[in-house]
């Protein structure tokens, strides 16, 4: 039986009165993709306060991995509420906390011993495991990416890339912030003809431990594996090999942000374990806690005690209901085994891609790496350059259709699909039925 199920027009009489009121008391700064105006969620559905049903292929941009309200997190949420809501790890400790710093401290990709640290949102994480890494190696400066999304505070922002739409009218931002190009290959000046990336941009970054910065005042280098917000490239693996050679011949941590591509997104608990790359520290958020805010870095035990005491603290970060909320979380996706289904969820996804990028000219590339997929839409043959109104114009569509979506791109030129790794293979495929019929409207 198919999920979809839209009972009036949209957006509904009840949902219009809801987004009006929004227009009157939120900041009109604060965007949303669609007009859902949602009344309960389960699974990969969404419910409209109309009564309209939408398959979800934005999963709270990557938080839900385990799908909406989980029952066993649910109930964990509960449970926990009953007890303890909130103490603040400054002011004392509870068990939770520790609980998951073991679990995650026994996930991360990183050899001997290591230590964790919780926080609020990927954001916090981001900006704590900067202050770690020039704690550690008493240096100032980072290296980031053309392309990157590491968040919205002030150094985040800094860090981030992307400037007319999260950045334009918010300087003067963080200083010895260095940006070097990312393996985009479909878009890279050196590679774009052949579509393969052949390591010509790691002498980009070379370059500029010459022109840019010297090395030895080279904090860490901090790089999404898979960018997620840039429009879920993934990095080729023998560039994250030339980057570890590189930050270990020069004592620079090296920084992974998996607060998008992390926990079972990829096909891995984390996506750079696909290269076999060890990175300083990792930093996560979003699908740890099925959608409640935590943020971690977790990192060699020596880097994580390097602070003086008491220079890191978050007041909510680690709170005990998120923290319960991850336990069970991570419970789910290793009983589950969410990391084979995202590999399945990927081979789907990516096929339908590919036999459409041959039917419809506007889509130039399709790509990712396991449930993380997107597409990049262009002008049409012969013509690469980003087609900005594609997008908007399927998400749209999408939503008329039942199927919610986002964009992405450094040009807001692609689509993402970032599905609960919980969806049925039913599900999943009348959301690609319905992203088809949108795409072949906008063009």
């Amino acid at each position: 039986m198919p999920v979809i199920d839209i009972r009036t027009p949209l957006p509904g009489p009840k949902s219009q009165a809801v987004l009006d009121r929004r227009a009157a008391a939120v900041s009109s700064a604060s965007a949303r993709s669609t007009p859902v105006v949602a009344a309960k969620a389960h699974g990969a559905t969404v419910t409209d306060v109309d009564g309209n049903t939408f398959i979800d292929f934005t999963a709270g941009i990557g938080t839900l991995n385990v799908g909406h309200t989980p029952v066993e997190v649910v109930e964990a949420l509960q449970q926990q509420a009953a007890d303890l809501i909130h103490l603040c790890a400054i002011v004392g400790t509870y068990e939770p906390y520790i609980a998951l710093a073991e679990k995650l401290n026994a996930l991360a990709p990183i050899s001997g011993a290591k230590k964790s640290f919780l926080a609020n949102s990927g954001a916090e994480a981001v900006e704590t495991a900067i202050k770690f890494a020039r704690s550690y190696t008493k240096r100032p400066a980072i290296i980031t990416y053309e392309g990157a999304y590491h968040g919205r505070t002030l150094l985040t922002l800094s860090l981030t890339s992307k400037y007319a739409l999260f950045k334009k009218g918010f300087g003067p931002f963080a200083p010895e912030i260095y940006r070097v190009p990312y393996p985009y290959a479909y878009r890279c000046p050196h590679c774009r003809n052949e579509g393969v990336c052949n390591l010509t941009c790691f002498e980009d970054l070379e370059r500029s431990l010459i022109t840019q910065v010297d090395p030895s005042a080279v904090a860490a280098i901090i790089i999404e594996p898979v960018q997620g917000e840039g429009g879920f490239i993934p990095a080729p693996y023998e560039y994250m090999r030339k980057l570890r050679e590189l930050c270990t011949k020069h004592g620079i941590l090296l920084i992974a942000d998996e607060v998008q591509a992390g926990f079972c997104r990829t096909g891995r608990w984390f996506s750079i374990e696909h290269s076999g790359v060890e990175p300083d520290l990792v930093v996560m958020a979003k699908s740890i806690a099925a959608g409640m805010p935590l943020g971690a870095v977790t990192g060699r035990a020596e880097i994580m005690d390097s602070p003086h005491l008491g220079g890191v603290g978050s007041t909510f970060g680690g709170n005990p209901l998120a923290c319960v909320a991850a336990l069970k979380t991570i419970e789910v996706m290793e009983r589950d085994n969410l990391n084979q289904r995202a590999e399945q969820i990927g081979e789907i996804t990516m096929a339908h891609f590919r036999a459409w990028q041959e039917r419809y000219p506007i889509i130039g590339d399709v790509r990712g790496l396991g449930a993380m997929t997107a597409i990049e839409f262009i002008k049409g043959p012969g013509d690469r350059s980003p087609n900005m109104d594609a997008p908007m114009k399927v998400v749209t569509g999408g939503y008329q259709r039942g199927l919610l979506l986002i964009r992405a791109g450094l040009y807001s030129n692609c689509v993402r699909t970032l599905v609960p790794l919980t969806i049925t293979d039913a599900e999943l495929e009348e959301g690609l039925a319905a992203l088809e019929q949108a795409i072949a409207a906008a063009g």
